[in-house]
């Protein structure tokens, strides 16, 4: 991740930046488009690819394969709706989804 104002490196997890001072952006992928790809590419893993859980993306995306995953795929999507709704669902890095 890189400072907006000096252009340096930063941790992801910083709030200021250690080189100028700038205090860092922390909001992760948008809401919207995480909610739109939940909608229509689910049960792919589509929403997960995005906010960058590349592990469970290919999970999702392997469980809709069989009949049995598919059952578990459903419960899985039903608690992201919920997460994504509430504002709970993190990116990979652990920040909120922006608004």
């Amino acid at each position: 991740m890189y400072c907006s104002e000096c252009g340096k490196e930063v941790n992801p997890k910083a709030v200021i930046c250690t080189h100028c001072g700038c205090k860092i952006k922390q909001e992760g992928r948008s809401f919207v488009v995480t909610l739109l790809l939940w909608f229509f590419l689910g049960t792919l893993g589509a929403h997960r690819f995005y906010t960058g859980k590349i592990g469970t993306g290919v999970v999702q995306l392997l469980l809709t394969i069989t009949i049995y995953g598919l059952l578990i795929n459903i419960v899985w999507l039903l608690i992201d709706l919920i997460t994504i709704l509430t504002g709970s669902f993190k990116d990979k890095e652990g920040r909120d989804l922006a608004r």
